[in-house]
């Protein structure tokens, strides 16, 4: 006797996530991301103690390495090259642009091949793959503010030991400057990992890019210096105004424009927006590629 089960009688069944293979170029999927934000945080984590894991100083090496930087741009550059820091103390002015460019840099670099640092990851598990660079960007914010710590007290001893700093009220705009330089990171960050899941080429190419980079923005000479005739050059880099107004705020030395600045913020969120459409586009299959 065959046994007949009825519609009736059929539980339904009841899914806690769908994934469905269609989503606009443009969607962030904020409200997906906001679900996974333990993900995020676990992630964040996850960078902080690998990075330092097996090493002897541990954190300690997030002074370190601006200090020693710093240390080598005063010599090479202040020193021996005689580049003009605009009246400013060599020692504040390298660091309040090596403090600012380490966060676009590191944001940059490892948003650039998520994909193919990952790809293990992606290919087993379902989650919002946005994930990963917003971790990568909210990890080294916590690694900015260490050294940004570092920064304010090297600015503030030199701020009650002489009169060359004025600070003014553009430090108000601080926090939106750290934001316009992880939007950059992150926009050109994720326009560049889509493009290496098939043109690999381009990760060779990206330390090299970054380093040439930051001599086309005043991280070691202010823009004061620079003659007019490449003056033009130099603005056309978004990064600069940023990194300029950062160095104003604290120092009251050096060249403030809003209209520069403006420039910067869209450039900055027009990245994000090319970043995210061509991201969310080869998300889809990057997989047959990387």
């Amino acid at each position: 006797m065959e046994k007949i089960v009825g519609v009736d009688s059929m539980e339904a069944e009841q899914w806690s996530e769908i994934i469905q293979p269609t989503a606009g170029l443009f969607d962030l999927k904020l409200a997906e991301v906001w679900r996974y934000r333990d993900l995020l945080f676990l992630f964040v984590k996850r960078d902080f103690v690998a990075t330092y894991k097996q090493t002897i100083l541990g954190p300690i090496w997030f002074f370190i390495q601006p200090l020693l930087t710093t240390l080598t741009f005063m010599v090479v550059f202040g020193s021996i090259a005689k580049i003009s820091t605009d009246g400013i103390p060599m020692m504040v002015f390298y660091m309040s642009g090596i403090t600012l460019w380490n966060y676009f840099a590191e944001c940059l670099n490892k948003t650039a091949t998520v994909f193919r640092d990952n790809a293990s990851i992606f290919g087993k598990v379902y989650f919002p793959r946005l994930v990963m660079p917003l971790s990568i960007v909210v990890s080294n914010l916590v690694r900015f503010g260490i050294q940004l710590l570092l920064f304010l007290a090297i600015w503030v001893y030199y701020l009650i030991m002489g009169d060359q700093l004025h600070p003014n009220w553009y430090l108000l705009l601080v926090p939106y400057l750290i934001l316009l330089m992880a939007i950059i990171g992150l926009g050109a960050g994720m326009l560049i990992s889509s493009l290496t899941t098939k043109y690999r080429d381009l990760v060779f190419l990206l330390g090299f890019g970054v380093q040439l980079l930051m001599y086309a923005s005043p991280v070691i000479y202010a823009m004061n210096t620079i003659p007019q005739k490449y003056a033009w050059f130099i603005r056309a880099n978004p990064l600069s105004s940023i990194i300029e107004t950062f160095r104003y705020a604290f120092t009251g030395s050096g060249q403030f424009s809003w209209n520069y600045l403006g420039y910067s913020s869209i450039a900055a969120f027009v990245l994000l927006a090319l970043g995210t459409l061509v991201f969310n586009k080869v998300e889809k299959s990057f997989m047959d590629t990387v």
